[in-house]
């Protein structure tokens, strides 16, 4: 049974409030618990090894792998998302991975309802699927759906955008923090995106967002077994660092400039373009855009990690060789 050193522990302990419980044995290797299918979710912060993890498992299983990731979905983002490699690619079939344009009006939602019908026709196939993405609406949106929402009454819509470009974007931080502290602890605070449909609903209900969900989880037809990757601080920021100076050198603000024009479109409201169209901009000099991207890169990962920890059935690992060991032991 893999065991955590001291030194994750510690970590997991400062960053998971104590709530990350020690691994167990795996329950779905026994005969009367063993479901016919099984999705495997692999969650995570960036920069952990989502993706060579996800591949390794998917090869052991003999299974195909359903991406959850908000960005990589899109055909044209390529450096800034860090997409499987095409050599990745050839190595296990890959689902919603550059399948839609940055100019499509796509959401959660809709990923949801295209990710199940799929996962449900490839059970027709497969025992085992591996689902993996560091994107965590994406994946609740498959697995549990949404509740319903309110609807926004007719000119809220135009009246918060209207003060949201004459106020900027820290008015519209302040407002969805004074709102609803505990949403905001978790929503990506530069995505005014975001932050706007979360002032629409807040203002329309009168009530935090959490009350508005209902917890209405879909009936699944298979075993969700949920793994988390997640390495030791210093090593995760030390990999974030890297693989942004990697991305930089594979022409990152190269991509970026490519689709300035189209800055204010919801798929580039995203870390590792925001810093560049910025910079583009002229708020700062390169030298501070590159110091920009990691340290946002890394307020991203907490982020990822603050809303992966509270979910308890996830079994999480420091590194590769554990999580695979443990789920096809």
């Amino acid at each position: 049974m893999p065991q955590f050193t001291d030194e994750i522990r510690s970590y997991k302990a400062q960053n998971f409030a104590g709530q990350i419980h020690q691994i167990e044995p795996n329950p779905w290797r026994s005969t009367y618990l063993c479901p016919v299918k099984r999705l495997f979710v692999l969650v995570g912060p960036t920069a952990a090894g989502k993706t060579a993890a996800a591949i390794a498992l998917a090869q052991k299983l003999g299974a195909e792998i359903i991406s959850a990731d908000s960005r990589q979905v899109f055909k044209e983002l390529t450096i800034g998302t860090a997409k499987p490699s095409a050599e990745e690619l050839l190595m296990v079939p890959h689902h919603f991975i550059g399948n839609k344009s940055i100019l499509d009006d796509y959401d959660a939602g809709q990923y949801g309802t295209e990710a199940l019908a799929l996962i449900n026709e490839l059970f027709k196939k497969y025992s085992s699927l591996v689902m993996v993405g560091g994107s965590g609406l994406y994946i609740k949106a498959a697995l549990e759906g949404f509740d319903d929402m309110p609807n926004i009454p007719d000119g809220m819509r135009e009246a918060i955008n209207e003060e949201y470009q004459q106020k900027g974007l820290t008015w519209l931080q302040h407002e969805v923090a004074k709102a609803d502290p505990n949403y905001y602890d978790v929503v990506d605070r530069q995505n005014p995106h975001r932050l706007l449909r979360a002032l629409e609903l807040l203002r329309t209900a009168g009530q935090p967002i959490q009350s508005l969900r209902l917890n209405k989880k879909k009936e699944l037809s298979f075993e969700v077994i949920k793994l988390g990757l997640a390495p030791a601080r210093e090593e995760l920021y030390r990999r974030i660092d890297t693989r942004m100076d990697h991305m930089i050198e594979a022409g990152l603000f190269d991509e970026a400039r490519q689709f300035y024009a189209h800055k204010n479109l919801n798929a580039l409201q995203t870390v590792g373009y925001r810093e560049i169209f910025d910079f583009i901009d002229g708020q700062y000099d390169y030298q501070e855009a590159v110091r920009l991207l990691k340290r946002n890169s890394r307020r991203y990962a907490k982020r990822q990690l603050t809303w992966f920890q509270k979910d308890l059935a996830t079994q999480w690992f420091e590194n590769e060789s554990q999580l695979i060991a443990w789920a096809t032991k």
